[in-house]
């Protein structure tokens, strides 16, 4: 039996949503405290091992892994929404959604020699929504693997990725890579098939 199935709308590689003004953004992301960092990512609950010592602050994410349409504001979130609602709203305007929501909203700061192992994101809650990147700081030695081709990202840059296919990311450089990610979908959407019965059966185990 094959797992979930893909929202079609998704990006099969790559696709480019544009520049957007990251300004405000990324003056307050560069002057984030090294023990701020330390203490978000201490918390954080995306605490996967393929992450190796990529370090995150989690503004959004979801209640569980099944389903996208439970998420929760964490913390960090109030007092960075005006700084992050204008460029999640400047990077998704080609989309369309009458009542868009971002279900993950995080910043994932990768450091000199840093490495992400080639992974899918597996969990159910990630087959639907759109993932998307925007590049706050990073240098010609980061490059990513996405859409089966090895990539730059430049800053300002908004891009939605496939995170079903597999992907990596290294940082060759001597600087840090910090990107804001988030993830994107239509309420309005009709749900996958595959939703209700999922949910049915972790009830029912």
């Amino acid at each position: 039996m094959s797992g979930p199935s893909a929202n079609p709308r998704k990006t099969e590689t790559v696709r480019d949503l544009g520049a957007v003004d990251i300004g405000a953004l990324r003056a307050n992301v560069m002057a984030i405290p090294e023990a701020v960092w330390v203490a978000e990512n201490a918390s954080k609950p995306n605490k996967f091992e393929v992450l190796d010592g990529t370090r995150h602050i989690v503004f959004r994410f979801v209640d569980g892994p099944l389903d996208w349409r439970g998420s929760h504001d964490r913390p960090a979130w109030a007092p960075w929404r005006n700084f992050l609602e204008p460029v999640l709203a400047d990077a998704v305007r080609d989309y369309g959604y009458a009542r868009g929501v971002f279900p993950r909203v995080m910043l994932a700061r990768m450091a000199p020699g840093g490495f992400i192992h080639p992974h899918i994101d597996a969990n159910p809650a990630a087959k639907w929504p759109h993932k998307i990147h925007v590049p706050i700081t990073t240098n010609p030695g980061v490059v990513s693997f996405f859409g089966g081709a090895e990539r730059h990202f430049p800053v300002d840059q908004a891009v939605e990725v496939n995170n079903l296919a597999p992907h990596w990311v290294r940082n060759d450089g001597d600087s840090d890579r910090i990107h804001l990610i988030f993830e994107y979908y239509d309420p309005d959407q009709p749900e996958p098939a595959w939703l209700a019965p999922l949910l049915q059966a972790s009830v029912a185990r």
